[in-house]
Formats: structure tokens, C-alpha cells, sequence
């Protein structure tokens, strides 16, 4: 076959097609990853620095109204119950999270070795369907 019969062959060119497409965007995957990156570590500056500023107003009002800010030994232990339970449950969040990434992943790869079993057992199938009227 020539090389321009190839080029209009639709399996061919549906191919070529599909192949292009796929290398833009994996050429892209890298991209989105940092971008995705760099939101989260936008988000975390933005949630930190309202969390600061707004203890540091609280501070400077308590300061010039003159009021007392010590507080009793349990409410000390109350706060750092929270901030370690909030740590625990991010902790526990993130562990789902790439538990849930690990078990996606593995579908994925199931995915792909079932499209492969099945594309083989229609091609056998094909071939034998294809035997019977080539017989002679």
C-alpha cells in the first residue's frame, strides 16, 4: 500500500488522530499539576494569614481595652485538644485521599488489562467468524 493510500485509510487516520491528541495532552498533565499545586499553596497562605490576622486584632483590642488574657489551665488543654484534633482529622483525610488515589489507580490499570483481554477475545472471535465464510 502507498503511502497516500495509507493517509486515507480511516483506521489510519483515525489513529494518527487519536495519538496526536493523547500527546497534547500529556504534554499538558505536567501543567495543570503545578498549577493545581500552586492554588493549594495559595489557598493555605490566604487561610493562614486571615487565621493570624485575626488573632493579631484580637490581641491588639484586648491590649488597648486592658483586658486580662490569661486563661485558666483547661481552657489552655481545651485549645490544644482542638488543634490536635483538627491535625488528626486533616491526618486521616489525607490518608483517604490517597487511598482513594491508590484504589482509582488500580481500576484504572483493571481497566485497561480488561479493554486489552476483551479486544483480543473479539479479534479471535472475529477470525473465527471470518473462517467459516472463507471455508471452501
Amino acid at each position: 500500500m502507498s503511502k497516500s493510500q495509507e493517509t486515507k485509510d480511516v483506521f489510519s487516520v483515525c489513529k494518527q488522530n487519536v495519538a496526536k491528541f493523547f500527546n497534547e495532552v500529556e504534554k499538558s498533565a505536567p501543567l495543570y499539576q503545578q498549577l493545581t499545586s500552586n492554588i493549594q499553596q495559595n489557598y493555605h497562605e490566604a487561610w493562614k494569614n486571615v487565621i493570624n490576622s485575626s488573632i493579631a486584632l484580637e490581641q491588639e483590642y484586648a491590649t488597648k481595652a486592658g483586658l486580662k488574657t490569661d486563661v485558666p489551665e483547661g481552657t489552655l488543654k481545651a485549645i490544644q485538644d482542638i488543634t490536635d484534633q483538627a491535625i488528626a482529622v486533616y491526618t486521616a483525610q489525607n490518608k483517604i485521599a490517597f487511598d482513594a488515589t491508590d484504589t482509582t489507580k488500580k481500576a484504572f490499570d483493571a481497566f485497561n488489562e480488561n479493554t486489552k483481554s476483551f479486544a483480543t477475545l473479539n479479534k479471535n472471535m472475529m477470525q473465527l467468524m471470518m473462517s467459516v465464510f472463507t471455508q471452501k
